[in-house]
C-alpha cells in the first residue's frame, strides 16, 4: 500500500498540463510512480525530463542501458522498477537466463566483456559510491566519454528511481508495461 495517495488525473485539473505530457512520453499511461511524483509537479515535470534524456535520447547502447537498471533494482530490493523494465530488457537482447543470474552474475559465465564492466560498475557505483581505478577503466573500455556519462547517470538516475518507489511503497501496475516507469 502506497504511503501517500496516488493523484488521479481527473482530481487535480491543475496538473493537466504536466499529466498530459506525462502520459505523451509515457505510452499514454499515468503511471503509479507518476501518480506519487505528480503531487510536487515540479520535481514530477524535472524527474520526466531527466528519465526521457536517459531512456530516449542517449547515446548509450539500450542493452546496457536495461541491464545497469535491472541490477540496480536487485541490489535495491526494488520489484516495481523491476518488473517495469523486464520486458525493455528483453527486447534490449538481455537474455532472461542473463536476467535470471543477476543476483550471481560474478561467478557466470552468461556475460560477455562488456556486460560484465556495466554490472561491476553498477555495482561498485550502488554498493562502494565511489568506484575503483580498475572499475571503471574495465568501462571506459568499452565506452566514449558521452556514454560513460550516459551510463554513469543511469545507475545513479535508478537508484534513485528505486530508492524512491520503495521509501513511498508505489505499487506495480497490473497489466504489462508498455512504457519506460
Amino acid at each position: 500500500m502506497p504511503r501517500i495517495s496516488l493523484v488521479n488525473e481527473t482530481d487535480r485539473p491543475d496538473l493537466a498540463p504536466l499529466i498530459a505530457d506525462i502520459k505523451a512520453q509515457r505510452g499514454g499511461r499515468f503511471l503509479n510512480l507518476y501518480r506519487t511524483l505528480a503531487h510536487s509537479p515540479g520535481v514530477a515535470a524535472g524527474w520526466l525530463h531527466l528519465f526521457t534524456e536517459i531512456r530516449k535520447k542517449a547515446k548509450l547502447d539500450d542493452a546496457s542501458r536495461e541491464l545497469a537498471i535491472m541490477r540496480v533494482a536487485v541490489l535495491n530490493g526494488a520489484p516495481y522498477e523491476y518488473a517495469a523494465h523486464v520486458p525493455f530488457a528483453l527486447k534490449a537482447g538481455v537474455t532472461q537466463a542473463q536476467l535470471d543470474a543477476l543476483t550471481s552474475w560474478s561467478v557466470s559465465d552468461l556475460y560477455p566483456p562488456k556486460m560484465r564492466a556495466v554490472l561491476a560498475y553498477t555495482d561498485a557505483m550502488t554498493r562502494e559510491i565511489r568506484v575503483p581505478d580498475g572499475v571503471f577503466a574495465a568501462a571506459r573500455a568499452h565506452f566514449d566519454e558521452q556514454e560513460m556519462v550516459e551510463l554513469t547517470a543511469t545507475i545513479g538516475g535508478y537508484n534513485l528511481v528505486s530508492r524512491f518507489l520503495e521509501a513511498m511503497q508505489v505499487p506495480h501496475e497490473e497489466g504489462p508495461m508498455t512504457s519506460h516507469d
